[in-house]
């Protein structure tokens, strides 16, 4: 038997403000999330790109084309209802941040990190109140208590459709700083996805691109440039 799939079943797809917020419309019906709760939406603009994903369905609904509509409901269904897990969980990250690890050799690499890296750590520090400090290997360090704790209530201080994007920012890039270089506007998606493959780059200098790691690559690209999307649109 073929795995069953959800269809297009509607003919319109609007956005309508409601209580709270905004929300989309299926022929005149409000979508809800997977956890059948109200989509609850912050601003048009979120509404907007999520009514667009709705309306370019054509047959057979494809979650894997719709990154605003998920994120939504993984605000709404899990991170509205662990927010401080969440949060606590995205915060850690600042004690292995990837911009602290630093390679030892060879030099061109190690040069390439310090010209990289080391403005965003200074950065962190000015805006963030939150000084990093990089170390040579792997092995992990601890960072100092005070610089964690800034970055940690500045995660707890995002709402639940923020972390959401939040959350893919930091993890797809292995860097609380590089994510918060993102929303803060310090540096562009693109600009902060370059910096956070930097060892990759160097990697496919040397040896050649491998076509399977580089698919997989562009694939976790593509879903960090719509985190930071979603971010900018409900803000």
């Amino acid at each position: 038997m073929a795995e069953w799939a959800a269809k297009r079943f509607w003919k319109d797809t609007t956005v309508a403000e409601t209580e709270g917020g905004f929300t989309v419309h299926l022929d005149g019906r409000p979508v809800r999330t997977p956890a059948k709760a109200r989509l609850i939406l912050p601003t048009k603009a979120l509404a907007d790109l999520i009514a667009a994903e709705w309306e370019a369905q054509d047959g057979v609904i494809d979650p894997n084309t719709m990154p605003a509509t998920r994120g939504a409901n993984a605000a709404i269904d899990k991170v509205a209802v662990q927010h401080a897990e969440v949060a606590d969980m995205l915060s850690d990250y600042g004690d292995s941040d990837l911009l602290c690890y630093r390679a030892e050799h060879p030099r061109e690499l190690v040069e390439r990190q310090a010209q990289g890296w080391d403005p965003l750590l200074e950065w962190a520090e000015e805006v963030l109140a939150a000084r990093l400090e990089p170390r040579a290997g792997v092995m992990h360090a601890p960072q100092k208590a005070g610089a964690l704790e800034a970055l940690r209530r500045r995660t707890h201080a995002l709402n639940a459709f923020e972390l959401a994007a939040f959350h893919d920012l930091v993890a797809l890039s292995g860097s609380l700083i590089l994510g918060f270089a993102v929303t803060e506007g310090r540096l562009t998606p693109e600009e902060a996805w370059a910096l956070s493959r930097l060892d990759e780059a160097f990697q496919i200098e040397q040896w050649g691109e491998d076509e399977e790691a580089s698919e997989a690559s562009e694939i976790k690209r593509q879903s960090f440039l719509q985190a930071a999307l979603f971010y900018r649109v409900v803000n």
